[in-house]
């Protein structure tokens, strides 16, 4: 896997990402760029095709502009992401836990997740899969 350069930019922010063919470097991209609220960084860290399930048993968000577009509706309604353990790396594949914290009428809500995403050869992500218990916030989701 060869590495790449992100650059993406919004109003107010520029950031500047190298995605090389570490895996855990990419996951660590993905955090900041979330939180950082740059939609457009995350869907440069995906391959063109690449899909989205989030939570997994939901319909799929299927190439680069879909998932950018899931990934600034996310951001919008303020969610911070922290992780909560190590990134575990298999090959092309990796899995690690984190919170997704928000806040839902006025309450502070925590969704413990787990996402796993498969990479390509070129070190992006061709396919993010999330793991989570949908009581109580699949209606917020939707």
């Amino acid at each position: 896997m060869d590495a790449f350069v992100v650059t993406a930019q919004q109003p107010e922010m520029e950031t500047h990402m190298v995605a090389p063919q570490n895996p855990t470097v990419v996951v660590e991209h993905y955090f900041a760029a979330f939180n950082a609220g740059n939609a457009a960084a995350i869907g440069a860290l995906f391959a063109d095709d690449a899909s989205v399930q989030d939570p997994i048993g939901t319909p799929s968000h299927i190439g680069r502009e879909a998932i950018t577009q899931f990934y600034q509706a996310a951001i919008n309604t303020g969610a911070r992401l922290t992780p909560t353990g190590a990134i575990r790396v298999a090959g092309k594949h990796v899995a690690f836990p984190f919170c997704v914290q928000l806040e839902v009428g006025g309450s502070e809500m925590i969704i413990e997740v787990i996402d796993t995403m498969r990479f390509d050869d070129e070190g992006q992500i061709e396919e993010m899969r999330a793991y989570f218990n949908t009581t109580g916030v699949r209606d917020f989701l939707v």
